[in-house]
This record gives structure tokens, sequence and C-alpha cells, in this order.
């Protein structure tokens, strides 16, 4: 049921016809109440609704030792968006926590260029039009992870330090699906995942009672979690199966009935593919929502869940674009709540904000260290 509806206290009952077709009956015109019962079908709401779920689990899972971000791509060559990645850091995490708090761009990353020798941008990435080689390079000097300086008219660039490739160690891939009775397309997200190869882990979050049919319509590898988003408790259903994460993959590309197009994924590419997810989960992070302009919004009343915009009219946590405004009962203009997300999560993940960077020092007309 949507905000502000009220309930379908109407109901229209099927009368069968001698030849076997079906009218309505009921009180008022009959386009009347089908527009009506329609309408209420159509804006019936889950009962635990997916976008405070999500940001419930997120705030339960997040700690010192992992972290997480929300909605990242998770494909090679399709179209796989994650609910939410979870990342365990790896043997070199403070060396990439000290170069930046944003995202390093993969192509910058990729180029062939270190921290000790500067290079002619053009020779760096000699496949790019000159306009994407200095957009590159200027999002890279943006991110603290390139510098650049010019020498008889031509741009150069080096890296300010050495990129740690061992930063991240399992990365953990969570689907949610807060009700089991509206799978969507549940079924096949999960086997491209497992086929694909991109998580060392998958999990179906659910606040549902998992069936042994449901159990069945899954990959076996897929672990299962029951959450309550009110309480933050989780219950492990089924434990995960680690995948081979180092070995070739199959991504299903496009599926219809009785049909699918999948494409091969060399260990190489899903190593790119790995590191790319990992580098936008950690300048990303979970909450990049927009504050409602509302003073209904605290901030602070989901708990334990630390800043989410959580509505008091409602006693639940609220999706800001589609759930607050005007049209909202319970709506009180305000100034959007001060929150300084980037501190909270600075205080309760690894993720490092504004980092010193390293220092280098000139030793040569082209070494730095």
């Amino acid at each position: 049921m949507g905000e502000g509806s009220e309930p379908c206290g109407k109901t229209l009952l099927p009368v069968g016809r001698t030849d076997g077709s079906h009218h309505w009956r009921g009180r008022r015109p009959i386009r009347e109440a089908v527009a009506e019962t329609l309408l209420c079908l159509a804006t019936r709401e889950p009962s635990v609704r997916e976008y405070g779920f999500e940001l419930a689990l997120c705030g339960a899972l997040e700690d010192s030792e992992r972290l997480l971000a929300r909605q990242l791509g998770a494909h090679v060559h399709g179209r796989r968006i994650a609910d939410i990645v979870a990342i365990d850091p790896g043997p070199e995490f403070d060396q990439r926590a000290t170069i930046t708090d944003e995202t390093i761009p993969p192509a910058a990353i990729d180029a062939p260029v270190g921290p000790g020798q500067a290079r002619p941008l053009r020779d760096v990435f000699p496949d790019r039009r000159p306009d994407e080689r200095h957009r590159i390079a200027d999002r890279a000097v943006e991110t603290g992870f390139f510098e650049s300086e010019r020498r008889n008219g031509d741009r150069y660039v080096r890296q300010v330090a050495r990129y740690p490739e061992r930063w991240f160690d399992r990365l953990l891939g969570i689907e949610n699906k807060p009700d089991l009775d509206r799978p969507g397309d549940l079924q096949t997200q999960l086997r491209t995942d497992v086929s694909l190869g991109l998580f060392d882990e998958v999990i179906l979050a659910t606040a549902s009672h998992v069936t042994g049919a449901h159990r069945n319509r899954l990959p076996e590898e897929v672990g299962i979690w029951l959450f309550d988003p009110d309480t933050g408790e989780r219950e492990v259903l089924r434990e995960p199966t680690s995948l081979p994460t180092d070995e070739w993959g199959l991504e299903v590309i496009e599926r219809e009935a009785g049909q699918a197009t999948v494409q091969p994924v060399d260990p190489a590419a899903k190593a790119r593919a790995r590191r790319r997810v990992a580098e936008r989960a950690y300048g990303k992070g979970w909450r990049t929502f927009a504050w409602p302009a509302c003073a209904r919004c605290d901030p602070d009343g989901a708990e334990p869940v630390a800043a989410v915009p959580y509505c008091s009219h409602y006693d639940r946590i609220v999706n800001p674009v589609k759930d607050c405004g005007e049209s909202c009962r319970g709506y009180e203009p305000a100034d959007p709540p001060a929150v300084d997300v980037e501190a909270v999560r600075d205080s309760q993940s690894p993720w490092v904000r504004d980092p010193a960077g390293r220092q280098r020092r000139q030793v040569g007309l082209d070494r730095f260290e």
C-alpha cells in the first residue's frame, strides 16, 4: 500500500457464466470497481521495503574489519548490478589507504607508468584520443594518484606511489530479496554470479521464511541469510561455497525464454573486474543517499544503524527520493540534517578519510622516491 493511501475496502467477486467467462459482481459500476482493484494491486507494497532492508543490512555489517558499498557494477561484459559488496582488506590495505580516499581510475592503474619514472602522456595512453588522455590524467591527479608536469610543452605523468595489488582480499556479493514471494529475476541473477565467479562468495539476504522449495531453486553455492531489519539480527541458514575467482568464468549476457547468450571470461579479465569493483567500493561506500529536507528525518533514529534517513513519522528508514516530499502526510519542511557521513564512515570502517599521502623528494630530473 502506498504512502497516504487507504486500505482497499471493497471486494469484487467473480461470478461464473455458462460460457466459461466471468463478470465482476459489486455495488458500483464495473469500470470503477475494476479500476480501483487494479490500482490497489499496483500500489500494494511488500511487507519489507527493499531500500530500508538494504540500508539496515549495511549498518549491521559495518565494522572496522570490512568495507561496504551498495549498487555496484559486478560484470565483465554484461550489466549485472550487485546490491551490496563487502570487502575484506588484504595485507597491503594500509598502503592503499594512504594514497587517496577516492576511487582511482582503472585506466590510470593499468597505465605503464610507475612512481619513479615520469613518462609523456601520449606514451602512457597511446591508444586514446588526446581529450581522453587528459581527462584520465586530470582525474588521476584529482584523486592524488598521479602527479603531472610540463616539459618542453609536453605533459608528463607519474604515480605518487606504487599501486598495491594486494590491498583487498575477499569480495562478498550480497543480493537482497526481503520478500521471496516477489523474486523477480533472482534465480538468473544468482546463477550468473556463480558461473562468472567474480565474487569469492555470494549471499542471498532475505526477511522471508525460507522453504525447501526456495533452497532448491537457488544455486547450491549461494549462502542464505535470514535478516531482521528491525532488530539487526542475522541468522545464517546456509553457508556459501567459495567460488574459483582465479579460473575461467561464464557470464550470462542476455536471457530469453528457452535460451541464453553467454560469454567466457578469462582469469585476467576477472582480476581486472575484481579490482575495479574493489576500487569503486572503496571510493563510494554505502551512504550515497541525499538527506531529505524534512524535520521528521532523524539520522540517529534507526538504532543501532548509524546515519541513515530514518523517518520518525512512519517509524522506519525511508527512500528520500521516492518517499519524501510535499505529498507525504508527515512532511515538515526543514533544512536537511547536517550529517558528516565521511566522518561516520571513517570512524566505523577501515576506510581512511583525507589521508596524508606519500611524502616524496626529488632526487633527479626524472626520478622521485
